[in-house]
């Protein structure tokens, strides 16, 4: 008798502990952390979609991400994604604050304020993405003349 007394308080502490757990499991999966930074898409919030842009270089392509702030901008993103003939070059200000943002894992991003799509731009402003990273396009704009529209997020 006094080996299964012994027991008893065990499997007692051990259906606490299971029932304390328990508890807690369901507390963790049900407390609201608040509103997502990001919506379904994928897209930040504040931004109308997010465009990813492919650049043919040396050592193969590179991509990289811009923030579109406007549905106008997502619909040209969008036309040149499906091959439509539209002004292709995307031109926009380099920033280098904060962690790149939707250009992650870039430590730059493209303020999307200053994004435009232009048939031509001057040279000083071209380049790879990798280029920017190491501070060699001397512009404070970025404007890759080979990119190309390799996908678009649209905000739900």
């Amino acid at each position: 008798m006094t080996g299964s007394r012994l027991h008893r308080p065990l499997a007692a502490t051990a259906s606490a502990v299971g029932l304390a757990l328990t508890l807690t499991l369901t507390a963790c999966a049900s407390t609201d952390a608040g509103p997502s930074p990001t919506d379904s898409a994928g897209v930040p919030a504040g931004l109308a979609g997010v465009a990813t842009f492919q650049v043919e270089g040396g050592d193969g392509p590179e991509t990289f991400r811009i923030g579109l702030a406007s549905t106008e901008l997502v619909d040209h993103a969008q036309q040149l994604l499906a091959g439509e003939e539209v002004a292709a070059i995307p031109v926009g200000k380099i920033s280098y604050d904060g962690d790149g943002g939707v250009n992650a894992p870039w430590s730059w991003h493209i303020d999307p304020k200053t994004l435009e799509f232009a048939d031509m731009t001057t040279e000083v402003c071209d380049g790879l993405p990798s280029f920017v990273e190491r501070h060699e396009v001397t512009s404070d704009t970025y404007c890759p003349w080979s990119s190309t529209v390799v996908a678009v997020e649209v905000a739900k």
